[in-house]
């Protein structure tokens, strides 16, 4: 069966479920998104929730943020994650692509993510699809 990608524009318990067996393979630090944050960022204007289907089975997501500054709209690709039972079959290159396409479509100049060096196939994935290393450093303030 063909890997749908589609836009979340409803939060319901088939979602819910998903995502808190999803997240955990991300991140084990992270705590489970409620039906009412999944709400808040489908309600958020910047944010779109992207999921990949096998059949009626949410095999992965990712969240696409798309907004204005003053030197243009750009895009970032955050929390992306495929089960670990349907890796290698293409999800996260066809949610990735999906994201790219609204992205472009929304005006972004670019498109940026970040990626654990640990996390080479994701890596390979990305490098393949045209992004690109850049010489930064990434900074983080922890609340």
């Amino acid at each position: 069966m063909a890997i749908e990608i589609s836009i979340c524009d409803n939060v319901d318990e088939t979602v819910v479920a998903a995502l808190g067996k999803l997240i955990p393979q991300l991140s084990a630090s992270s705590s489970l998104p409620s039906a009412e944050q999944l709400s808040e960022i489908l309600d958020h204007d910047a944010s779109t929730l992207l999921l990949a289907r096998d059949g009626d089975t949410i095999v992965g997501s990712m969240t696409l943020v798309v907004f204005p500054i003053p030197t243009g709209t750009r895009a970032w690709i955050e929390d992306v994650v495929v089960d670990e039972r349907a890796r290698g079959r293409g999800v996260g290159e066809a949610l990735n692509r999906r994201a790219m396409e609204i992205a472009l479509m929304a005006g972004a100049k670019t498109v940026d993510l970040t990626s654990r060096p640990s996390r080479k196939a994701a890596n390979r994935l990305y490098q393949r699809l045209g992004f690109t290393a850049r010489e930064t450093n990434i900074y983080r303030y922890q609340a």
